[in-house]
């Protein structure tokens, strides 16, 4: 190993090593945090390359430690999708504010399509470019997570994984996050209630789909094909379904869209349809992104603490990487109603 000093010149490992009066293999485990290395010792390597501008490849020094100090995060989805969508944004500030405090530095996956993605994440594991994954989306089945249990790479999902794999997850109860918004509606008096999701592969449709469907039941409302519609995650996806249910002759009188993002879009249709929201119809969304606020009028929502989920994840993987986890831990964070002007009394 050797770095470039102030004036340009290489300093090399062995110029260090006679600097500081040991050998050169002593800097190179002093380097690797070698607990046989006396504190004295590793004071006087310190000194020796502090006096000789000498900074340490990190590249070879991954070579000697094993560990690039770095964590691999996965978007499941396109960069410009992934990087303009709130939640998203929001849980990867969280994952990095955790990597900077700990030291470790973040390396980002983008690919168009789920497969390449996945190739894209195995691949930096097996190079060794990421010492361990955060995947910040799961899906049913998900082949990615079933070859990253298989090739024992350390990895933690933000979002629910089959009970039978050992594997590290955080996630928020989705099931009662959608009982919590449909229930509220219900509590308005509204008893034709449509819903907006996203792909139905992704674990937080499958959930948010079974509670909205199995509180419906418990009320004795109605759960109807035609008032359920799915798609991306996205405005455009939301305005498209929105127009969808509200178009309809026996419209519904409150929509549940699963994002924020989605319930921006349907409200957008319904203006363009020339229905008042929430007069003639309400509209909840989930995550309480920055932007729910300023919507008019501001947008009820179920607040996903989207930060602190992935704070939780990069936490609870750098925990794993010190190796003082339990073989499988999973964390649930709560969630909240926050009710503002999209929703009110159902009408007549």
């Amino acid at each position: 190993m050797a770095s470039v000093n102030g004036g340009g010149r290489r300093v090399t490992l062995r110029e260090v090593a006679r600097a500081a009066r040991v050998s050169p293999s002593t800097v190179s485990r002093a380097l690797a945090g070698n607990p046989r290395i006396s504190a004295a010792t590793r004071a006087r390597v310190q000194e020796a390359m502090e006096r000789l501008g000498y900074h340490p490849n990190a590249i070879a020094r991954s070579l000697v430690t094993r560990s690039s100090r770095t964590l691999g995060v996965v978007l499941y989805r396109p960069a410009d999708q992934a990087f303009s969508h709130p939640f998203f944004a929001e849980a990867l500030r969280g994952v990095a504010r955790v990597a900077q405090a700990e030291g470790y530095s973040l390396l980002v996956t983008t690919a168009d399509t789920y497969e390449a993605e996945a190739e894209q994440c195995l691949a930096m594991l097996r190079e060794r470019r990421a010492d361990g994954a955060v995947l910040l989306a799961s899906r049913n089945p998900d082949p990615l997570i079933d070859e990253l249990v298989r090739q024992r790479f350390p990895f933690v999902v933000l979002g629910r994984v089959d009970a039978n794999l050992a594997v590290y997850w955080v996630n928020n109860d989705n099931v009662q996050a959608a009982a919590l918004a449909v229930g509220y509606l219900a509590e308005l008096g509204h008893r034709r209630i449509g819903l907006i999701g996203g792909r139905r592969e992704l674990t937080v449709t499958q959930d948010r789909l079974e509670g909205f469907r199995l509180t419906l039941q418990e009320l004795g409302l109605e759960v109807r094909a035609e008032w359920m519609q799915f798609g991306e995650f996205s405005w455009e996806e939301g305005y498209r379904s929105g127009r969808t249910l509200l178009q309809s002759h026996d419209r519904p009188t409150a929509i549940v869209a699963m994002d924020d993002v989605l319930a921006a879009g349907a409200m957008r249709a319904a203006r363009e349809l020339d229905l008042r929201v929430p007069e003639d119809v309400s509209v909840i969304g989930f995550n309480d992104d920055p932007m729910a606020q300023l919507l008019s009028p501001p947008l009820t929502t179920v607040r996903i603490p989207a930060r602190e989920l992935g704070e939780a994840a990069a936490r609870q993987l750098i925990e794993r990487l010190s190796g003082r986890l339990p073989p499988v831990r999973h964390v649930i964070l709560p969630v909240q109603l926050v009710v503002r002007g999209s929703t009110g009394p159902a009408g007549p």
